[in-house]
């Protein structure tokens, strides 16, 4: 598998990278949750449906969490695009023997406090409008830790125009505590109320 790097110059771009496109393409960000810091490490659960994904979550640690980002990537795309590599970008290869050895590495990052790990447990990018979301299992066997030793935080990403020319971004999350239901389930619900919130706006 292919490790997160951090590397001096490519890492901060992104980081101005991603504060200069969402100035230049949505009209405003909208945060709406809470999150109570633990001082842990962070695992950020959150739907995928499209290109802008990476730059709306890393926009959301920098303004709300503040903690190293690292994020999962099919090892093919992260051949493809390496530069992701060195911005905290970590492979995993469906399919083979290695994806025991990228759940372990995601393990290992989620024991420091300084650490920010963001999962798309779909495995794939889907439509905003497609509802119905299905995790794939690995993220099960990060969740069985020994000991726990991160928070665990929902996060939905919205656009909408509305009345405006450019759209805005409604980035909603919650933290998810231990239940009796499924991490799955759980996050369900947690996504179906954020829809209805958004369903209800008007300009």
């Amino acid at each position: 598998m292919i490790k997160a790097k951090h590397h001096n110059f490519i890492y901060p771009f992104f980081k101005w990278l991603t504060k200069v496109l969402i100035k230049k393409n949505f009209e405003k960000v909208n945060f709406i949750g809470d999150f109570e810091d633990q001082h842990q490490a962070v695992l950020v659960i959150a739907n995928h449906v499209s290109w802008w994904d990476g730059f709306w979550i890393l926009n959301f640690n920098m303004k709300n969490t503040h903690r190293k980002f690292h994020f999962m990537m099919l090892e093919d795309q992260l051949r493809k695009h390496w530069y992701f590599n060195y911005s905290g970008g970590f492979s995993i290869k469906k399919g083979s023997r290695s994806i025991l050895e990228s759940i372990a590495y995601t393990k290992q990052l989620l024991t420091s406090p300084d650490n920010f790990v963001l999962m798309f447990p779909q495995g794939e990018i889907q439509s905003m409008h497609h509802h119905d979301l299905k995790f794939e299992a690995g993220i099960n066997r990060i969740m069985k830790s020994e000991e726990k030793t991160f928070q665990v935080l929902f996060l939905a990403n919205f656009t909408d125009y509305l009345s405006k020319a450019k759209p805005e971004l409604y980035t909603y999350f919650q933290e998810f505590k231990d239940s009796n239901n499924s991490l799955e389930s759980a996050y369900r619900e947690f996504y179906n109320n954020a829809l209805k919130q958004q369903q209800n706006l008007k300009s």
